[in-house]
């Protein structure tokens, strides 16, 4: 019989399960190629206070960096802050060092995103969004509550990533405490060193395997389904090893999954399983985890993703990956005012990065589904940094509220062009954001509060005037979540219509159908089953209720009254006009609209709950170009309130003349 102190003393197998991972996971952390380098890296970071990090992704920066500045007493200082370019590389980083440290995730390591705090009073290493970043120095414009700053996959060169540059740059000239990391995965970081006053710039050597890089002899009709047979020749004529098949966005790796699943149900037994997981960045978090899960021994694991997979995420056991050579990529033309997402074939850079990811584990072979000669001649050598393509409105207001009054003169490492900065300038004044001077207005400071576009920023901010900002905070909290709010089933699209069309009852226009969404959700106490019954993805509603339970907070942080007024549907399309006056358009023949300023011919989306009804005058949320340029989220109004809302802007003239 045992005494009670041996009985004591035995661990129950939970804990020595728990003890093992934890010493799997240490084990790993010393397989990665940053760990030779751990005390020269902490030496040069020491000496230097800007640095720039070159190592190839998988190499452990992100993970491992911030641990051993943490390790090194760096976060009795302050805290370290690491950037991502995604939401969904900030979480599952922080996710993984959290286990790697053994700590509870959002103690010791957080992360914080737009609309999602996961951190505490304990955090002292925090993931988060450039973006997010970019906003803490509203309240903190010093950074003083963190010792050092690394901003994580600086060559993707986001908007926020180059706005945060110029401020870091400039932080560094008063902050002599501060340590400013630069992390790159392209090995050509001399562009990160010479804006950085010639920073040093400290190299890790991968552990890449060699690739074998295949091309097609010939250009490629239909590269979708040119992708889909290449992982179906893979899958019954290679050694074992996953694939990484890059696609351009949500609707294409949804099409291709299904047309995996039914070939592969054609051939039964056969073949060895294929387990078909996938990747993008509306993906909820809980489904993304499922691309690292392991898989069934003899089994084979496809991985279809957007660019996403390029240099944010690490996914073991890749040994084939498929490029198409193309990517979705934002487009802004300052002109026109029009944002397009378009497909564009992507740049030498971005297809090296790719072809890399199959020689991390081993001997690796990539299959461009294109020439050779395509790759040298009709491939840019690098991604155009996305602040030269994109609308400028909100790093404008942000760069105004912290006190930055000349634009032309901010240390961009790559300029906008002019007409854009004074496209978004003017935008801003006629939103009422800035004054004639470019000073920013109580109003301006208001919706920089909100981190959402300004034109939403603003119709929230008029919805105190028109009493109805709980109304208007519902629809803002919808329209960010994107377009991922009602699901249309291939086997099920008349039910999935008619559901969508019930809420768009007396052609209230589609901001109110939102609204009335949501509504109903809330009145069944946000039943999972209510959603889908009416073809609502509950993960998008979840979504949508956590961010406008943090507008609520900021209504208040900003001074303005939590009113309602669900039947005077005027006030609330008048809230909305305040924000998207800009957008407006008017009826023309044969069913087209002309927008009012800067003309052009634009059509109602073909989803919209009005496609059918052409009201004269609408008001719309954005235009995306498909087949025609659409508008997409519209609402009618009446056109003398855009000369009553928006006088600098729309003269009287002007309208009648539309």
């Amino acid at each position: 019989m045992l005494k009670v102190d041996d009985e004591m003393s035995i661990e129950s197998p939970d804990i020595s399960k728990a003890k093992s991972e934890l010493e799997t996971l240490h084990e790993d952390r010393r397989t990665l190629p940053i760990y030779a380098h751990r005390d020269s890296l902490l030496k040069a970071i020491e000496e230097h206070q800007v640095l720039v990090i070159v190592g190839e992704t998988g190499s452990g920066k992100t993970t491992q960096i911030p641990q051993y500045l943490h390790e090194a007493g760096y976060t009795k200082r302050g805290k370290v802050a690491c950037t991502q370019p995604r939401r969904v590389a900030a979480m599952s980083v922080a996710a993984r060092v959290s286990q790697e440290m053994d700590v509870k995730l959002g103690h010791e390591v957080g992360y914080s995103i737009r609309f999602e705090d996961c951190t505490s009073e304990k955090t002292v290493l925090q993931y988060m969004t450039d973006g997010k970043l970019l906003r803490e120095f509203l309240g903190e414009p010093d950074l003083a509550s963190y010792s050092v700053i690394m901003v994580d996959e600086a060559h993707e060169r986001t908007v926020s990533t180059d706005v945060l540059f110029g401020l870091l740059k400039d932080l560094v000239r008063f902050r002599k405490d501060i340590k400013i990391l630069i992390s790159s995965a392209t090995p050509d970081a001399s562009k990160f060193s010479d804006f950085f006053d010639c920073a040093p710039i400290y190299r890790i050597p991968g552990r890449r395997y060699p690739v074998e890089i295949q091309y097609t002899k010939a250009p490629v009709a239909d590269y979708l389904d040119a992708a889909i047979v290449t992982v179906l020749q893979i899958h019954m004529t290679q050694s074992p090893g996953d694939i990484l098949v890059f696609l351009t966005g949500q609707e294409e790796i949804e099409s291709a999954e299904e047309i995996l699943k039914h070939k592969i149900s054609g051939f039964g037994s056969e073949i060895p399983e294929l387990v078909i997981s996938k990747i993008f960045s509306n993906l909820p978090a809980e489904l993304q985890a499922k691309i690292f899960q392991p898989i069934p021994i003899g089994s084979r694991k496809v991985v279809l993703a957007t660019n996403i997979a390029e240099a944010s995420l690490t996914i073991d056991g890749i040994n084939y990956v498929i490029d198409p050579g193309f990517c979705k990529m934002e487009a802004y033309n300052p002109r026109t005012g029009m944002e397009s997402l378009q497909v564009t074939s992507i740049s030498k850079a971005s297809a090296d990065q790719r072809a890399g990811r199959s020689g991390r584990t081993g001997h690796g072979k990539c299959f461009r589904l294109y020439t050779a000669d395509s790759y040298k001649t009709k491939l840019d050598d690098n991604t155009p940094p996305e602040i030269q393509r994109t609308n400028l409105t909100s790093v404008v207001l942000s760069l105004k509220s912290l006190g930055i009054q000349n634009l032309l003169n901010f240390d961009f490492m790559d300029p906008p062009s002019n007409e854009a900065l004074l496209k978004a300038l003017e935008l801003l004044f006629a939103l009422g954001a800035l004054n004639k001077l470019g000073e920013v207005t109580k109003v301006g400071r208001q919706m920089a509060e909100f981190p959402l576009d300004p034109m939403l920023s603003k119709m929230i901010v008029a919805s105190d005037k028109y009493k109805c900002s709980d109304e208007v905070i519902s629809i803002a909290a919808m329209l960010s979540v994107g377009n991922s709010i009602f699901y249309r089933p291939k086997d099920e699209q008349v039910h999935a219509d008619h559901a969508r069309m019930s809420f768009h009852t007396g052609n209230v226009g589609d901001h109110i159908a939102l609204m009335n969404v949501y509504n109903s959700w809330r009145e069944t106490n946000y039943s999972t089953q209510w959603c889908y019954e009416n073809y609502v993805q509950v993960r998008s509603m979840r979504r949508a209720r956590d961010i406008r339970d943090q507008l609520e907070g900021l209504l208040e942080r900003v001074k303005i009254e939590l009113t309602g007024c669900p039947n005077d549907l005027q006030a609330i399309k008048k809230a909305i006009t305040s924000g998207f006056f800009s957008h407006s358009a008017r009826l023309q023949n044969y069913g087209s609209y002309r927008t009012v300023k800067h003309p052009r011919i634009v059509h109602i989306h073909p989803r919209s709950g009005l496609a059918d009804n052409f009201p004269r005058w609408v008001v719309y949320d954005e235009v995306v170009l498909t087949t025609k340029e659409y508008m997409r989220n519209v609402t009618e109004l009446k056109p003398e309130w855009l000369v009553e809302i928006a006088p600098h802007y729309y003269q009287m003239k002007e309208v009648e003349d539309a």
